[in-house]
């Protein structure tokens, strides 16, 4: 454990690695706290739209119901004020709150269950000294029988969740460790990116399985694998991370709150230290959905597009409506505009996620490394279902895409939930 400390520190940016004797030090400790608590993304689900910081709330849909999070700023009524620091660090790591009660995995304690004893020391510092109380209840989960019976999961910890520390890689350089530490724990992302099981459970914590971080499906959506980043390299990944876009890119869906309350604030070292991770992850997965000769593909669907004859439906309605942005070439404007052309999302199996841009456009967050926001408008009221998935289909076959035609009924569906 002191190994792994000792990795964190030097790893974390030169403010933080100023914190050896934090303790020392309760304003340093307290902004350490406030740093932890935007890398495990604590703001988007503990603050409902319009409400207070860490006052619960938020709505998180769930595959058991709806499900309410709860107040953890400091109040002694309403909220966490009454916690020890040992409840404070089994409610997060085991999901066991201070009356003994067990939390829905909606909260991610079985990815936080790695975090140091230190991070978890200064997350409870600025929880209880740097966040102002809410003495207001959040509303109550209330989710109908039998996922009403909380005791039920103790048997689901017993089973899916890991007692284990976080175990740093060797040999790894220790930026890698850091990025690994961030992704596994803090970061939470295979809570999204690793596939779910029959119970719900992720079904990896960590990279010692091959599914960790390999793709996965959220309420519908297709989540893309972190294992794979067609021709993205670590600048990439760290631009996306903080800026919520690169030269391929943009954010959108569950992505775009993630940059824009959690990851724009990481330090740039820590961004490349998750992107440095990332590209470590060994891949066996081919890349799907592609032309064999993507390159005179991509070229004679921009021909076709240029030359504006004998256009298919989806063709015209590409040109009418996208390719002013995304261009003849699908390759859009690097660090504006994303590809579509070898687009993950495009190339999905599943094709909701483009439907769903399509109906209802994209917007991204402002961050300080690029404050301006992108927008793209949505096509719902212009576009029947039929045209989207003729527009859909095209963009999926198109330059060097090949993923599997849309059909209006998928298009339906999609556009009903929205």
């Amino acid at each position: 454990m002191k190994h792994i400390t000792k990795i964190l520190l030097l790893t974390l940016p030169l403010s933080w690695a100023a914190m050896a004797n934090a303790d020392q030090n309760p304003q340093d400790l307290i902004a350490k706290g406030a740093y932890l608590a935007r890398a495990g993304d604590c703001t988007a689900c503990h603050t409902a739209s319009g409400g207070k910081p860490f006052a619960g709330g938020y709505k998180i849909v769930s595959g058991l119901g709806t499900i309410f999070s709860t107040n953890i700023t400091p109040s002694k009524t309403a909220g966490i004020g009454n916690y020890s620091e040992k409840q404070f660090a089994d409610a997060v790591r085991k999901g066991i709150r201070a009356d003994g009660a067990y939390l829905y995995p909606a909260m991610p304690y079985p990815d936080y269950r790695g975090i140091t004893d230190a991070d978890i020391h200064a997350l409870y510092t600025y929880f209880m000294q740097g966040v102002a109380p809410v003495d207001s209840a959040a509303p109550a989960t209330d989710l109908s029988f039998p996922f009403s019976q909380r005791w039920g999961m103790r048997f689901w910890n017993y089973v899916f969740t890991d007692d284990k520390n976080f175990q740093a890689a060797s040999p790894a350089n220790e930026e890698i460790n850091r990025g690994k530490y961030l992704v596994e724990t803090l970061g939470h992302c295979g809570s999204c990116h690793t596939p779910r099981g029959i119970a719900m459970q992720e079904k990896s914590l960590n990279d010692s399985d091959s599914t960790f971080l390999a793709g996965g499906d959220l309420n519908g959506w297709p989540v893309p694998s972190l294992r794979h980043m067609d021709g993205w390299k670590d600048k990439d990944i760290a631009d996306y991370l903080g800026a919520g876009r690169n030269d391929f890119a943009a954010v959108g869906g569950e992505m775009t709150s993630v940059v824009q309350h959690s990851m724009q604030y990481m330090s740039d070292a820590d961004l490349m230290a998750i992107a440095h991770y990332l590209k470590s992850l060994p891949d066996d997965k081919p890349v799907g959905n592609k032309k064999p000769d993507a390159v005179q593909a991509s070229s004679e669907t921009t021909k076709i597009l240029t030359e504006g004859k004998n256009l298919s439906s989806g063709q015209l309605l590409y040109l009418n409506n996208c390719e002013a942005c995304h261009w003849t070439d699908g390759n859009g404007a690097k660090g504006i505009f994303p590809h579509l052309n070898g687009s993950d999302l495009v190339r999905a199996d599943n094709p909701n996620a483009l439907i769903g841009t399509i109906l209802k456009g994209a917007q991204t967050p402002s961050t300080s490394r690029s404050p301006s926001v992108l927008f793209m408008p949505g096509f719902a009221s212009r576009l029947t279902d039929e045209q989207v998935a003729e527009l859909a289909t095209f963009i999926r076959g198109g330059w060097s895409n090949n993923a599997p035609a849309v059909t209006t009924d998928q298009v339906k569906k999609v556009r009903d939930k929205e």
